[in-house]
């Protein structure tokens, strides 16, 4: 390619794109937040995770007129601005003004941040907002940050690019968590529908033991869409799990690849219906010496069971007690295999050579093969 031709598939790119630079106070943003005009997606919103110390040395920062990096909003149609970067500064502010709501950290609007941990002007510990000097109490209100906005107009698919590459790399957000927000300026459906799922009684009984670390980073969505995603795509897996994970969910919310949403949705309600019926929270343990699930998760197990059941699923009469019990012998053979033990223990094994090669050992066992 020459670089004429490099020059203008740049500039067909940029001719996507619409962006404006406001000089905003935070009160302003405060007051447009307030009034619906700035929102704050539920799912971004829980991915707010600075103590109450980075927070305050945050206002303490404000307070001495430190440069404050700008914060990024798209223009959504009907003209609201839906914040994408600067999460943990405006809600920082927030919190200081009471009007945070942060379930997930106990905060509810109403509770005020307590200044802590101000290492520069430590007479400010201990302070709240309204305890604070008059003068300082309006230095804040006034202090004023940049607003890059995304228009309205704008491709859609630049937009959630730039979401994704801007919150890319803080330890804060995990991967699921970031397609969880990004995903949205695409299309919602796919992402609800997993996050709709996520909550199936069943499913939660099933993966209970994961971590709790694990559960506030959305691995439990994760673990539905990478369900979804070795169902309906496995051929397609090489290398990078996470990256695979992330492209099927960004194909299917483009419309790049087919999702039967009804079939796909029984499907999984009827996988776990089985699984929680046989062994419920134990389902994707491992197996102990003396043949008795243990209480823990493993990645491995839930790829192999989940997948390998595929094979006979369609086919089962889960109002059969019968059937009940017996597959539930046939996962305690399956644990039992020694080559089955050896597939799902160590590491190395995230490869499609290896996820192959114990799906294929649980589905002879659940074919009673």
């Amino acid at each position: 390619m020459n670089p004429e031709e490099i020059l203008a598939a740049i500039e067909v790119q940029v001719e996507k794109v619409h962006t404006q630079s406001l000089d905003l106070s935070f009160n302003e943003l405060l007051d447009m937040y307030e009034s619906g005009e700035l929102d704050i997606s539920p799912d971004y919103q829980r991915l707010f995770r600075w103590t109450e110390g980075a927070s305050s040395r945050f206002i303490e920062s404000l307070l001495l007129e430190m440069p404050v990096p700008p914060i990024y909003v798209v223009e959504t149609e009907n003209g609201i601005y839906q914040l994408i970067d600067g999460l943990q500064r405006f809600s920082s502010y927030l919190h200081l003004r009471g009007e945070l709501t942060a379930e997930h950290k106990s905060i509810k609007k109403g509770d005020f941040l307590t200044l802590v941990d101000c290492d520069i002007v430590h007479e400010l510990n201990g302070l709240k907002y309204e305890e604070l000097p008059t003068a300082l109490k309006i230095k804040l209100k006034r202090s004023f940050v940049r607003v890059e906005v995304v228009r309205k107009g704008s491709d859609s698919k630049f937009k959630y690019h730039m979401f994704k590459r801007l919150n890319t790399g803080g330890e804060a957000l995990t991967a699921q968590q970031i397609r969880n927000c990004t995903i949205r300026m695409l299309d919602p459906k796919f992402n609800d529908f997993i996050i709709q799922l996520s909550k199936n009684q069943d499913y939660v009984n099933c993966i209970s033991n994961i971590s709790e670390v694990q559960n506030l980073g959305a691995y439990n969505e994760e673990l539905v869409l990478r369900y979804f995603t070795f169902r309906n795509n496995r051929e397609a897996f090489k290398h990078d799990i996470s990256d695979f994970l992330t492209e099927y969910m960004e194909d299917v919310s483009s419309g790049a690849i087919a999702f039967d949403y009804a079939e796909n949705h029984d499907n999984f309600v009827k996988v776990f219906k089985l699984f929680s019926a046989t062994h419920g929270d134990k389902v994707f343990g491992r197996i102990s010496g003396d043949d008795k699930l243990q209480s823990n998760f493993n990645i491995y197990h839930f790829e192999s069971l989940t997948m390998g059941i595929q094979c006979t699923i369609d086919e089962l009469d889960l109002t059969d007690v019968a059937v009940i019990e017996d597959y539930k012998q046939r996962i305690i053979n399956l644990k039992k295999d020694q080559t089955f033990k050896t597939e799902t223990t160590g590491g190395g094994k995230n490869s499609p050579g290896p996820l192959r090669k114990r799906i294929e050992i649980a589905e002879r066992y659940f074919q009673g093969n």
